[in-house]
């Protein structure tokens, strides 16, 4: 669909990079010719992601440390890549979850994936934005959201509240940055399993709703390359007058199906227990990977 130098003249950081979606999408702009600078707060995670990448695909890719959540840390980030050059696209791809009842959310629990999915999309958008229009530069944003967006979802609330956010930021900065040639899209995929998500989402192992591929109009997952194009062709020239856009790429789910997490009101109490720890688990494992934070 697309050849190796097709974003050839492409600089494009890519947060929450070193895992998952933000991997995956990484990989497919470095096949089409673009420098890719991730972030993270895991630095082996990024310099593992980094050596992988290098050798698939021969593209250019580097890493930063940085805490997501934090306004500071990230604006050290991007004034750190600009002085090794612009850059011309943004994926916003970072992101917290996990299910819960929302009564039983602690403020601590809400504000991990508020500050990580709300506050830091819009702290890196601004941050690359005015950079942006200080120097005069035309640039593309491309935000990683869910079709929870259009519908809400239940045991999720947080997630869904604040990738609603930052839809609705896409709209509104599209009307505002257009002047400038800053372009800012977004793209809402169904399920597209991933290790680090999957363990938090679909804990019990077993496949509901918003993760369950029978469901799913054309009776599969999603698979990484589709997504990797969708986000290639946002970011490549040619269709510049695409803008203030959410696209789904879900073989239809949320047309069709239960695509939200409102099935598991059949849990028990028990049943939430085991979860809570199950994602504990996985939690634990991923806080001591890290470098900040």
């Amino acid at each position: 669909m697309f050849n190796s130098s097709t974003l050839s003249n492409k600089r494009i950081l890519v947060t929450g990079g070193g895992t998952g979606l933000g991997k995956e999408i990484s990989r497919g702009l470095l096949a089409s010719g673009a420098e890719v600078y991730i972030c993270g707060r895991r630095e082996n995670v990024l310099q593992t992601t980094c050596e992988e990448l290098s050798k698939d695909t021969g593209g250019k890719i580097h890493y930063r440390i940085c805490d997501i959540r934090d306004p500071e840390s990230i604006d050290d980030m991007v004034e750190s890549i600009f002085t090794e050059g612009p850059l011309t696209g943004l994926i916003n791809n970072a992101a917290a979850n996990f299910i819960s009842p929302t009564k039983d959310l602690s403020p601590r629990g809400y504000q991990a994936i508020r500050s990580t999915v709300m506050d830091g999309s819009f702290y890196t958008v601004l941050a690359v934005g005015k950079r942006w229009i200080n120097l005069g530069i035309r640039g593309s944003i491309v935000s990683n959201l869910v079709t929870w967006v259009w519908t809400g979802s239940a045991y999720v609330v947080p997630s869904a509240m604040s990738k609603t956010a930052i839809d609705s930021m896409t709209k509104s900065l599209a009307v505002e940055w257009g002047p400038y040639g800053i372009r800012l899209n977004a793209v809402a995929p169904g399920p597209f399993p991933t290790e680090g998500a999957w363990e938090k989402l679909n804990p019990t192992g077993k496949s509901s709703g918003a993760t369950d591929s029978s469901s799913v109009p054309m009776r599969r997952y999603g698979e990484m390359p589709e997504l990797a194009n969708l986000m290639i062709f946002l970011q490549a020239d040619g269709c510049d007058y695409l803008t203030g856009q959410t696209i789904a790429i879900d073989g239809a789910h949320h047309l069709a199906a239960p695509s939200t997490f409102a099935s598991l009101s059949d849990l028990s109490d028990e049943d939430w227990g085991n979860i809570r720890e199950n994602i504990k688990a996985s939690a634990e494992k991923e806080k001591s990977e890290r470098s900040v934070g």
